[in-house]
């Protein structure tokens, strides 16, 4: 499993729009005829056929040179998708897969974490108990031949290598590997299977009585990893949580109320949704939820979005936690994936969903006009609104009271209860140089192989703490290691960036123990100035008590 290097994002980039919410539900559009099948996907969006379809037969039948029907329906689709909100879309057969399996909570592979920074593969983590890690795959070792092909050096594009290490589970890849220390190949056998791919990216305590949960997705297994992340956190004391969900873009909206129901009491009012007849289907919490009287702080940003805004927007709306840092997204419209035989699908957007307080919290569109909607991000950070809340505005007419008496808007997102700017203090021209040329991230995978034995001894927070602290030359070490990638140092540069250079170095060198991203948050937390914020609501709020 490929894993990208994670940045402090210094400015905001555009965010894909959007991610499926609702269930999926199967159904079937025609088994027949290219036309028939779009007459009938037609005749269900209740979209006149008459035209469109007898063009089709008349292609089909009269056309002077024969034509792949097939081919021309998916160019035909698409087209017609276009027309309608942004989040509506056709997905190639070709692509259903690499689309749906994150959102399933496992693939087929030989389970490890690898980085191709300088074009060989890396293995960064052993997924333990895995397939690598039966076979005796460790961690530092360079993948050099897959299955007798060489792979180092070949300048392979990652997407690549990944296809190759992945397959059906039980069949088996041979890997040529380069290991420390030990001269010659090291040939192993690894017999391919099941990897789950975790929607908790992080759970630790973070403080004295708080906890640090960072979820990344919603996806079938959400519910059952939150449930186990928040037993942990109880069983270590915790009974404040932050609760990060900055950068996820949604998922299955049936795990957002799951989620949401945890922290609810019974007979609160978590979403609902409402179709084109005005027909309703609303969400209770049910009162079993295990985290009802634990104090929590939510996080998102401008890439929160869909089931991420649901879970915000219902803790947010019944008084039950506080909403932390940059306004959301603005996705508040369901999808349903409705299959075809041929194995592509079609996520229609058939209902709009609600805050408990009756927001919309979908952001404006205009039908067809894709570009200016993935515009909109650019357009906030342009407006200032990363940087001042007082830069953003909503129409009173968006205006909604929750039961304690706290005024909040739809029409564009959630907006937090406590507005946290995008913080670039400490972000320099020597700093940008050295993380966008990624020099400070192959330096930790260098550190990271000149340390290995140590590292790999590494299994709590303290002990990386105590190994971390102990490297008293760290950022020295890389400025000297920049300066022989090009980078010659600025001294007032890395002086006001020290901070930033140090977290970033400590969070990747702590992603390459067994902690893997506990041990990168928990580093890179010092120079989140939204995680600070969180803490100080949470340390306040006791004090009061």
């Amino acid at each position: 499993m490929y894993k990208n290097s994670k940045q402090i994002v210094l400015f905001p980039l555009l965010l894909a729009a959007g991610v499926a919410g609702g269930v999926l539900l199967g159904q079937y559009l025609g088994r027949n005829s290219t036309s028939s099948r779009i007459e009938n996907m037609l005749s269900r969006m209740s979209v006149p056929t008459n035209k469109l379809t007898y063009t089709l037969s008349l292609i089909e039948n009269q056309y002077v040179d024969s034509v792949s029907m097939d081919s021309l329906a998916e160019h035909v689709i698409p087209r017609l998708v276009e027309e309608l909100d942004p989040h509506s879309v056709y997905i190639p057969a070709s692509e259903m897969r690499e689309l749906n399996e994150p959102l399933e909570g496992e693939f087929d592979g030989i389970g490890v974490v690898f980085n191709m920074a300088t074009d060989t593969v890396i293995v960064l983590n052993v997924i333990p108990h895995g397939p690598s890690d039966k076979a005796g795959v460790k961690a530092g070792d360079r993948i050099i031949e897959i299955d007798d092909s060489l792979v180092a050096g070949r300048k392979i594009p990652q997407n690549a290598i990944v296809k190759r290490l992945r397959g059906p589970r039980g069949t088996k890849v041979r890997l040529g590997l380069d290991r420390q220390g030990i001269s010659d190949r090291v040939e192993v056998e690894v017999e391919r299977g099941v990897i789950p791919i975790k929607s908790v990216e992080a759970a630790f305590r973070i403080d004295e009585g708080i906890g640090y949960v960072k979820l990344g997705q919603f996806a079938r297994t959400t519910h059952q990893e939150v449930r186990r992340a928040l037993d942990t956190l109880r069983a270590q004391g915790v009974e404040r949580l932050i609760f990060d969900l900055r950068g996820n873009s949604g998922g299955y909206l049936d795990q957002a109320i799951a989620v949401a129901n945890e922290f609810l009491h019974e007979g609160q009012l978590i979403v609902y949704t409402e179709d084109r007849h005005h027909e309703q289907l609303r969400e209770y919490a049910d009162g079993r939820g295990t985290a009802q009287d634990m104090e929590v702080v939510v996080l998102i940003d401008e890439g929160s979005a869909s089931s991420s805004e649901i879970l915000a927007g219902a803790l947010q709306d019944n008084d039950r936690g506080t909403i932390v840092g940059r306004r959301s997204f603005g996705k508040g419209l369901v999808q349903r994936q409705i299959p075809y035989a041929d194995g592509s699908a079609l996520r229609l957007t058939t209902a709009r969903y609600y805050t408990p307080t009756g927001r919309s919290i979908q952001k404006p569109y205009t039908i067809g006009d894709e570009a200016s909607y993935e515009e909109d991000l650019w357009n906030r950070y342009r407006n200032n609104e990363f940087f001042s809340a007082d830069s953003i505005h909503f129409a009173d007419s968006l205006r909604r009271v929750t039961p304690g008496g706290k005024v909040v808007y739809g029409g564009g997102g959630i907006m937090p209860d406590v507005f946290v700017p995008a913080d670039t203090t400490d972000v320099t021209k020597y700093f940008v140089e050295v993380a966008g040329r990624n020099i400070l991230y192959r330096y930790t995978i260098e550190y990271a192989d000149r340390h290995r034995e140590a590292l790999n001894a590494v299994q709590s927070l303290d002990e990386l703490k105590q190994l971390l602290d102990s490297d008293k030359t760290l950022v020295e070490d890389f400025i000297r290691y920049a300066a022989r990638q090009g980078v010659a140092p600025r001294r007032a540069d890395i002086a006001r960036s020290r901070r930033l250079i140090e977290a970033q170095l400590r969070a990747y060198i702590g992603r390459n123990t067994a902690l893997e991203d506990n041990g990168f948050y928990i580093n890179i937390q010092p120079v989140d100035n939204v995680v600070t914020r969180a803490l100080g609501i949470l340390n306040e709020s006791k004090n009061d008590d």
